[in-house]
């Protein structure tokens, strides 16, 4: 583990990691909620997660992103970074629901990102890896190669070993058992 990784850690039990009862995206009830976008829209948060997210990227990809609004942080700061670090990994951003006017897409940004990118789907936070999956889905319908999936937070049940299924790498920053204990 990195310093990085760590920092990235305290922030979460600072700023995300909640003891509470919440029904989650995917339906299912839980005693804790993990709101990972107060720690990717703080500053030192979104500038950590670029970092690990940009060294956890394998060689070759070009773009990032994943459903709104959760992946829209990690996506921007890791695009920034990729910059910074001479290795340019453009953001997209893939919608709930298709665009009803102008173009009409459920994948923006693609005009850095032709057929056939390599890219990486992103989540702040997964579950059961529905909402991961389903931006997988829409990215290869609109023609980008997904070639690795990556969440801040995995909560440790079932979400990577359904995404692992649906035959796409699954890498997660930090497990639930790191913020619990």
């Amino acid at each position: 583990m990195t310093a990085g990784h760590d920092r990235l850690v305290e922030l979460l039990k600072q700023l995300s990691y909640r003891r509470m009862r919440v029904t989650l995206a995917s339906g299912r009830e839980s005693d804790f909620y993990v709101d990972g976008k107060q720690t990717t829209l703080n500053a030192e948060g979104a500038w950590l997660v670029g970092n690990l997210i940009f060294d956890a990227l394998p060689p070759g990809i070009t773009g990032i992103g994943g459903l709104v609004v959760g992946a829209d942080p990690i996506a921007a700061a890791t695009a920034a970074v990729s910059f910074h670090r001479g290795r340019p990994i453009h953001a997209f951003l893939v919608r709930k629901e298709a665009k009803g006017h102008g173009t009409g897409r459920f994948v923006e940004g693609r005009e850095s990102l032709p057929d056939g990118s390599k890219v990486c789907v992103v989540e702040d936070t997964v579950t059961t890896g529905g909402s991961l999956l389903k931006a997988v889905e829409r990215c290869r319908a609109e023609g980008l190669d997904v070639v690795q999936t990556l969440t801040i937070v995995d909560r440790e049940e079932g979400g990577a070993e359904a995404i692992r299924a649906a035959g796409v790498p699954f890498v997660a920053l930090v497990r639930r058992a790191e913020l619990e204990g």
